[in-house]
């Protein structure tokens, strides 16, 4: 049950499949290669998810932090994303430029070595303390987890930052700012009986198309200042709502000529069609 044992054989494992790797001619036997790749990177995986725990373990409030993550596309939030950090540093070391443009690759391939140093700095020093002592952390062991860990985090935002637009502070601040009218339209609909508090409890999943159609009549009518303010121009709004913006306007005239009674059935309707 102690993690540095744990690492102890993840680790033993990769050595052993980078040993196979090394010791076949590729072009002899592709599909050997291709297996070994396979495994390769299910032990590397592994052996993240080890170092991940022992870090959260061993220095949990000296972590670097990972609020950059909020600017990243969210198809990349993937479970694997570390593993593809570490493939992709590999690549970059041994001059292949996967994904980017060489100037790219070539300017964070000193970035990727450090990363890949320490990794390797890392690697040695937990197998010798798993050796040694496995139920300890001492000061050099922390030492090199922390740069391990910060080195990777820079890697991680600059590497993405390279491939995708990551997301700018404004789009951020204006993603915030739907979640907030998101939980005001819920509020203001529990408030005026349009949903119960069981239904949100239990996922009711008919709240995926409720939410967001009384969210849109309180962010044209109710709070015209958030989100939906249509005095701002397209490119102000957030990316979620600025495709529509005519139609969003064409909405908002048709809201105003309702009687506080019909927006009352109009609401209520939304609630409850398909």
């Amino acid at each position: 049950p102690r993690l540095l044992s744990q690492f102890f054989f993840a680790d033993e494992r990769v050595t052993r499949v980078v040993a196979e790797i090394n010791g076949l001619d590729a072009e002899l036997d592709p599909q050997q290669y291709l297996v070994l790749l396979n495994q390769l990177h299910l032990s590397q995986a592994h052996l993240l998810a080890v170092l991940e725990r022992i870090m959260e373990e061993c220095i949990p409030t000296q972590r670097h932090s990972r609020d950059y993550l909020v600017k990243f596309p969210e198809e990349l939030l993937v479970d694997n994303l570390g593993n593809h950090m570490l493939f992709a540093a590999e690549c970059l070391l041994a001059g292949t430029f996967l994904e980017m443009e060489e100037a790219d690759g070539a300017q964070l391939r000193p970035q990727a070595r450090n990363l890949l140093c320490s990794l390797e700095l890392v690697r040695r020093v937990l197998r010798e303390q798993s050796l040694s002592q496995p139920s300890s952390y001492p000061e050099p062991v922390r030492a090199v987890l922390i740069q391990f860990d910060r080195l990777f985090a820079e890697f991680e935002l600059s590497y993405v930052s390279s491939l995708v637009a990551v997301k700018s502070p404004d789009e951020i601040y204006r993603q915030q700012e739907i979640i907030v009218l998101f939980c005001e339209t819920v509020e203001r609909a529990l408030h005026l009986g349009y949903l119960t508090q069981e239904m949100i409890d239990g996922y009711e999943p008919l709240l995926m198309f409720t939410i967001p159609r009384l969210a849109i009549i309180s962010g044209l009518l109710i709070y015209p200042e958030g989100p939906l303010s249509l005095e701002r121009r397209p490119e102000e709004m957030s990316q979620v709502f600025s495709p529509f913006y005519n139609l969003l306007k064409k909405i908002r005239d048709l809201l105003r000529v309702l009687s506080a009674e019909e927006l009352c059935l109009l609401e209520r309707s939304l609630c409850t069609a398909e």
